[in-house]
């Protein structure tokens, strides 16, 4: 008899766990799609977060330690890499520091608004519907959270695919994937352990690192002269994609500004970057982690497309471009 209530116990408690969850991915699915996005750049713009981060990238994994705080705006973050040579990314607003103990250096460079773990993740601008489809496909688990996850398939191959799983409590991203047209993952960053919107400690955030006797290094900085009308154009543009920016920037090494022109489609976008052509060799293609570029010489300029984006859309954009 014992027995036997026991299992009609058990049964009941796995009928009302199942009833719960079914309802909870019931809501999820019913939030729609944008929402749940809009929740996700929220999240990544305010939240407080640290843990363990798992990043596939070029068929290398490896693990970082990551503590992330926002205060009155500003963006504090330590990333350290758990294999290797041990490197540690300090962030304080716009200034990053990278200290590489086994070569007893740090470089310091400008840093602009982009997250350090997710400067791939969609804005608001995206056009779904006519470029991508987005849904929200079930829910899961990840790092010990509830998470839902959202598919965003493009509808050509000059983007990549997104799959996000997103913390159902807070909209955080837990887990991303850049997905290629073969249907396998580009890139992937995961955590394996997180802890959010807890009040971080300064000394999380500082160097555990003594840099007394290391070299300082500082990158020149990279300043926008103006933005211009440029006399570039390109009337043959991969589908969705639309002209955003102009201007002309100084370049460390460079002797005159160079033009920069960015297109996007809300969520890939390529930047084409234009100067004289004074050097013999131009590398045609090259490609680091899950970008791309493609150079070609014209008309007495290197004409230079670059961006997360298949080899194909770097390619179309840059030789489709025209001076007028």
């Amino acid at each position: 008899m014992m027995s036997l209530r026991r299992h009609t116990t058990v049964t009941a408690h796995v009928a009302i766990a199942g009833l719960i969850m079914g309802n909870t991915v019931l809501m999820a699915q019913e939030t729609a799609p944008q929402d749940w996005l809009n929740r996700m750049a929220s999240a990544v713009q305010s939240t407080n977060y640290q843990g363990t981060v798992i990043r596939l990238q070029d068929g290398r994994v490896e693990a970082l330690k990551v503590a992330h705080s926002v205060s009155d705006g500003v963006v504090r973050e330590k990333v350290i890499i758990q294999e290797g040579n041990g490197l540690e990314i300090i962030r304080h607003g716009n200034e990053v520091q990278c200290i590489l103990p086994d070569k007893q250096s740090v470089l310091v460079e400008e840093w602009d608004d982009q997250s350090t773990l997710f400067s791939t993740l969609p804005s608001s601008d995206v056009r779904f519907g006519s470029e991508y489809d987005v849904s929200v496909v079930r829910e899961e688990r990840v790092a010990g959270r509830k998470a839902v996850l959202l598919a965003i398939r493009p509808h050509d191959g000059y983007r990549y695919g997104h799959r996000i799983w997103l913390d159902t409590e807070t909209g955080f991203p837990l887990q991303t994937k850049l997905i290629g047209d073969d249907g396998e993952a580009i890139e992937q960053i995961k955590f394996a352990d997180i802890t959010l919107d807890e009040e971080i400690h300064a000394s999380a955030l500082a160097s555990s690192i003594n840099t007394d006797n290391f070299r300082w290094f500082t990158q020149p900085r990279r300043s926008i002269v103006a933005a211009v009308d440029s006399r570039w154009s390109n009337d043959n543009l991969p589908s969705g994609f639309r002209l955003v920016s102009n201007t002309e920037e100084e370049l460390p090494g460079r002797d005159v500004p160079v033009t920069h022109i960015l297109f996007s489609d809300g969520l890939a976008n390529v930047s084409v970057f234009i100067e004289p052509a004074d050097r013999i060799d131009i590398a045609r293609r090259s490609r680091v982690g899950s970008s791309h570029s493609y150079s070609i010489e014209t008309g007495g300029f290197q004409v230079t497309a670059v961006g997360e984006v298949p080899a194909a859309t770097v390619e179309q954009i840059a030789t489709s471009m025209q001076y007028k």
